[in-house]
């Protein structure tokens, strides 16, 4: 894929980054598997996300696959890279300025999740 793309790797560049940034291998919902981050990674950057969002959030929105989080000033993109290091599989990819962040879901159902998952880190 990444070949497709231009980019000329090996394997042994891959397999050394995926060492590197502590991925695991685990089944996916569809069958084979993915890369995810370490149990432990996970459970903490839930954590940070779930402060971050408590303690930042004015204002989330919804619009067909698009989620619009309204934060206080400097913590767009923290929140932007926190929902990004979840790996929501309905996530297709985060942007965050200083006081907002936009999450680009793969579907409209999907954002509806994402959206329902946020509202519980804050309640």
């Amino acid at each position: 894929m990444l070949g497709e793309q231009g980019v000329a790797v090996t394997q042994a560049t891959i397999s050394r980054d995926i060492k590197e940034m502590q991925l695991v291998k685990v089944p996916s919902v569809g069958g084979g598997y993915h890369y995810s981050l370490p149990v432990q990674k996970q459970l903490d950057t839930q954590k940070k996300l779930s402060r971050t969002l408590v303690d930042a959030l004015i204002s989330l929105d919804q619009q067909e696959k698009f989620i619009v989080l309204h934060v206080q000033p400097g913590n767009g993109p923290a929140l932007s890279t926190l929902l990004s290091q979840m790996n929501y599989s309905d996530v297709f990819c985060t942007l965050g300025d200083d006081s907002t962040v936009l999450v680009i879901c793969r579907s409209d159902e999907g954002a509806t999740n994402v959206k329902e998952i946020i509202q519980k880190f804050v309640e």
